[in-house]
């Protein structure tokens, strides 16, 4: 603890530093266009150089606003000496030319080296979350900045591990070979329908495991650019498969829980994937209940979940029940200026839609800043509802005191 706060103090005025740049969006275009024309090395280097500690200090900046009795929790405190540590590191480069090959390759294995420690990022400040919830409970207002908080805290992280991912795979030894087509992380011709059945075949071995059963998959296709062929995407195939699997859990364990007694089996689960001209949309639909309106938004809450808390066992891949897989996977669709919907008829069923943005060059990145409007949605209190609120309990009209003319 003493390291990290001797890195604290020195580092202190450099986070203020680097704070004051806004991020720099990026479209998929653009890393397309770099890494099949322009790939330079030097290049890169110098713009993550920088790049990587603004996302850094404007995310670390942030997480210092949340109230002080979570950020004594020893997993945030964990997450922020991961954030101190890479930022610190990151700093001496700021002077090493790219014309030193040295620097070249030591930047490299810098950023793997930052990549793996940065991976249990999102479950251990959940894990700081659930500690601070089980001490001191959540009030509207604590629960509102959490939320707010960690949209963006998440958002950035998968921003920060996209430009990571670029530089390590195009000037590093970590290509896929089952790949070569991809220009870093992302495939200029993504198949979105084989994409979705990959995502399915992951989740049905999984639903398998725990229910011994699965419902099948029917894929629709349409295509208003090039009616009769198959739908392709610039865009990052793990972002999409992501998003896909965590549907595709979350519509086989309603389906399978609802329907394993019935006489007509499993319905299936339908996949309809759209081409217009703005926007790529893909459809997942069940027949598993549905959910209540009222508890819509909460699927978007970090921590809600209506699956049990599954064991933290190494090597385990739990269903359900972390509460984080559909608030991230709308990340990961708001991240490129795409969005995740649920629409639900209870009794019925769930529609998941995903959209995409159909052309490349407006897929820009979307990133949180930290600036006055962020520090105000912190430290303002939230004003009285102006819209009436419903009682728990139906009022009695006729003990009221206001009597109808007669």
């Amino acid at each position: 603890m003493r390291i990290f706060t001797c890195l604290l103090k020195n580092a202190n005025p450099k986070i203020e530093y680097y704070s004051r740049f806004s991020p720099s969006p990026l479209s998929i275009k653009q890393f397309l266009d770099f890494g099949r024309d322009n790939a330079c090395e030097k290049t890169s280097y110098m713009f993550l150089r920088k790049e990587l500690p603004v996302r850094l200090a404007n995310t670390m900046r942030e997480v210092n606003l949340l109230p002080d009795k979570l950020l004594s929790q020893p997993s945030v405190r964990l997450v922020q000496k991961w954030y101190m540590q890479s930022f610190v590191e990151l700093l001496n480069y700021e002077n090493r030319k790219p014309e030193d090959s040295e620097a070249l390759n030591d930047f490299l294995e810098l950023l793997i080296e930052i990549r793996n420690r940065h991976n249990d990022v999102v479950p251990t400040m959940a894990q700081g979350v659930i500690e601070y919830k089980e001490k001191f409970g959540f009030d509207p207002f604590i629960s509102s900045n959490v939320q707010y908080f960690l949209d963006r805290f998440y958002t950035n992280r998968i921003s920060f591990r996209m430009l990571i991912n670029q530089h390590t795979l195009l000037f590093g030894d970590d290509t896929n070979p089952a790949h070569p087509k991809h220009f870093g992380s992302i495939d200029p011709a993504c198949s979105v329908a084989d994409v979705v059945s990959d995502a399915y075949d992951t989740a049905k071995m999984l639903c398998e495991k725990f229910y011994l059963d699965a419902p099948e998959l029917k894929i629709e296709e349409f295509n208003t650019k090039a009616p009769n062929k198959p739908i392709q995407a610039v865009y990052v195939p793990s972002h999409l498969f992501h998003m896909l699997f965590e549907l595709f859990k979350n519509s086989m364990r309603a389906t399978v829980e609802l329907h394993e007694n019935s006489e007509q089996g499993l319905p299936p689960i339908k996949a309809k994937v759209t081409l217009g001209k703005e926007d790529l949309s893909i459809k997942i639909s069940d027949r598993g209940g549905g959910v209540p309106l009222r508890k819509i938004d909460r699927l978007f809450n970090y921590t809600y979940s209506t699956a049990p808390t599954p064991s933290l066992e190494p090597g385990s891949v739990p269903l359900a029940g972390f509460g984080y897989g559909l608030p991230i996977s709308r990340l990961y669709a708001r991240y490129f200026q795409g969005d995740l919907k649920l629409y639900s008829m209870e009794g019925v069923g769930t529609d998941a839609v995903i959209y995409l943005k159909a052309l490349s060059s407006e897929s820009f990145e979307r990133l949180p800043v930290f600036n006055k409007s962020a520090w105000r949605h912190y430290t303002t209190t939230p004003e009285a509802d102006d819209w009436s609120n419903p009682s728990t309990e139906p009022r009695d009209a006729s003990k009221s005191n206001f009597k109808a003319n007669r």
